[in-house]
């Protein structure tokens, strides 16, 4: 199992020894450690949807220590969280989990065609809380987006520089891009190939449906005969992109559903060469024990494909 993780370090050979350590640490950690296999806790859905939205079906949930203890118990490889979040819990739990300071984010207050998170924490702050890595948002197709770029630019070369992993959710949404759009295989691979081609270490991106929203991109799936007719092979193409799978892409979970079909998505992305999922409304929004089973079958289904 631990050849596959060297594998994997390999790829990232201009990097430091921190940063090296740092993805090793998450690579390493909770019930899928050593398989080259991640599953991962977000909870910045508190600052993105709102509280109510957010932990009202599982009340325990409002409660910033409830996370820190629900990725631990259910062996995540690390805990993303913004600001706030983290430093609730930070000194209780330092060094029981590798944690992923999300230092973007935005509100629902306020909803506009071309989004664009506020900048709400540091690289210094993560340094200050023992953070394994920091978390960023980039909206390829806002108007927004190059300001991002060049946002997250800074941000990536100072984390590097403190020997921090760094770790992109690149959602393409914006004027740019139809509501379909968003989840469209042409862009989803397009929005993996940015983020790597910007220089994170990590790619969260969500699984990608069978439309194609660029006629330009049409053309050349059609001539070169690219298979998008499943789910897996969506999935292999979206790997493909960021650099020939020689990037860590994995897949966020989306709205809460059932819990056969998380199962069935997950069981999509790992058969298509994904590199895990990162689950957030579909876990804690569940009871605990529930929240831990369903984590547990995704780890599972992992471990099967490693």
């Amino acid at each position: 199992m631990g050849d596959r993780v060297e594998e994997i370090l390999g790829w990232y050979s201009s990097e430091s020894p921190g940063v090296v350590r740092n993805l090793r640490w998450m690579l390493e950690s909770g019930k899928l450690g050593g398989t080259g296999k991640l599953v991962m806790l977000p909870v910045d859905q508190g600052f993105e949807h709102g509280p109510a939205r957010s932990f009202a079906k599982n009340s325990a949930g409002y409660d910033p220590l409830y996370h820190y203890q629900l990725a631990i118990d259910a062996g995540c490889n690390a805990y993303a969280a913004p600001l706030g979040f983290l430093e609730a819990g930070a000194r209780q739990f330092a060094g029981r989990i590798p944690t992923i300071l999300k230092l973007n984010n935005s509100d629902s207050l306020w909803s506009s065609e071309d989004p664009k998170p506020a900048v709400t924490g540091s690289v210094e702050d993560a340094l200050r809380l023992g953070c394994a890595a920091v978390g960023f948002t980039i909206y390829p197709g806002s108007s927004y987006r190059n300001e991002m770029y060049a946002e997250f630019r800074e941000i990536a070369e100072e984390a590097k520089a403190s020997g921090l992993a760094v770790v992109l959710w690149s959602y393409p949404r914006g004027a740019g891009l139809s509501s379909k759009g968003e989840t469209a295989i042409d862009v989803v691979a397009y929005a993996a190939q940015i983020a790597a081609q910007l220089g994170a270490h990590i790619i969260k991106v969500k699984p990608p449906t069978e439309e194609i929203e660029q006629d330009a991109a049409r053309k050349v799936y059609d001539e070169q005969n690219i298979d998008i007719s499943s789910l897996p092979e969506r999935i292999a193409h979206v790997v493909q992109s960021a650099f020939a799978g020689r990037r860590i892409v994995i897949f966020s979970g989306g709205a809460a559903k059932e819990k056969d079909a998380v199962l069935e998505e997950i069981r999509s992305i790992a058969s298509g060469g994904g590199f895990g999922s990162i689950m957030g409304r579909n876990s804690f929004q569940r009871p605990k024990s529930e929240a831990i089973e369903l984590l547990h079958a995704a780890m599972a289904i992992y471990d099967e494909q490693s």
